[in-house]
């Protein structure tokens, strides 16, 4: 397909004058998410970091205070997306004390986690973190990117095309077939099913919210963590140093482009458009069919809403 930007793709060029937007990500303190942060920062944006760690966050703010002065406007707030109670507490700090949300990026994951590991509310990890912690989020802090008639960007990852290719419903913490890589995969397929379910919900309310999916292609970042088996970062380290992998920077442009570009498709996937998707010109890419498969996506969302112990109010 054609990419519509031409052929060097969408790049941060295209952003205009940001100064009225606040920008909230998850995961914005290192690799892609810090880089997005930056270029926000860059624009003129407030942002709004809802990250993990207090310690790298105060250093990412810091850093950034120092590129773009003392009164630049970014701050963070303390969230464990593997953590529903996290989540709560820190989305009702977010409708208290930030006056606007024009974009929320859903930005952090974690990946590859090589043995079986459960969150604090009984999920396996990878799906309990990038996949609940990010419906929970997006339903206590919709009313207010609505109100901006703002938009949701879900950064999602080529990776939900590797697994079994739909959900496992009949045992999803995989207790019996547990593989990091086949769990990573179906976390990212929740993701965007999520995403694309929320559209039809939202036409079918007549909200005035805009809902975007894209994935970062292979990038420099630190997602390839300790926790992954030793195989795949050894695999990693081989091919981090080859230019089949981009830059952490290069990696943001996906998300940053579904934040901030008019005229995009929502029905659609975005990110980089060479070999495998891995690197190259950042546009639409091709959306596997069982991504959107609507009877699998409703299902998902009504075991969501059970597990995160909150109905959508649409």
């Amino acid at each position: 397909m054609a990419n519509q930007f031409g052929k060097k793709g969408w790049t941060p060029e295209r952003i205009n004058n940001l100064e009225d937007k606040t920008y909230l990500i998850t995961g914005g303190n290192g690799g892609a998410g810090f880089e997005a942060t930056r270029i926000l920062l860059s624009k003129g944006a407030e942002v709004v970091m809802l990250n993990r760690s207090a310690t790298k966050s105060e250093k990412a703010v810091e850093d950034l205070k120092v590129m773009f002065g003392a009164d630049a406007k970014i701050s963070y707030i303390e969230m464990d997306l593997a953590n529903l109670a996290s989540v709560r507490k820190a989305a009702e700090e977010v409708n208290k004390t930030v006056p606007k949300i024009d974009v929320l990026i859903c930005n952090a994951a974690v990946a590859q986690v090589a043995k079986q590991e459960f969150t604090v509310d009984g999920f396996e990890s990878q799906l309990g973190t990038n996949h609940y912690g990010h419906f929970l989020l997006n339903n206590l802090l919709f009313d207010k990117i609505e109100q901006s008639n703002g938009r949701i960007v879900v950064v999602a990852s080529e990776g939900y095309k590797m697994g079994i290719k739909t959900i496992q419903f009949d045992d999803m913490n995989w207790d019996k077939n547990y593989e990091a890589n086949a769990v990573y995969s179906q976390s990212k397929l929740a993701q965007m099913m999520f995403a694309y379910e929320l559209q039809d919900h939202i036409k079918n309310a007549n909200k005035n919210v805009s809902v975007y999916v894209c994935h970062p292609g292979a990038s420099k970042t630190s997602l390839i963590k300790k926790d992954a088996p030793l195989i795949t970062r050894i695999s990693w380290a081989i091919l981090a140093a080859s230019p089949l992998v981009q830059s952490a920077e290069k990696g943001a442009y996906p998300e940053l482009m579904c934040a901030t570009e008019e005229g995009l498709k929502q029905n659609a996937f975005y990110g980089p458009t060479g070999m495998n998707y891995w690197t190259g010109p950042v546009g639409e890419c091709k959306l596997e069919p069982h991504a959107v498969d609507k009877e699998v996506m409703s299902k998902l969302w009504t075991l969501s809403e059970k597990e995160t112990n909150c109905k959508w109010n649409f």
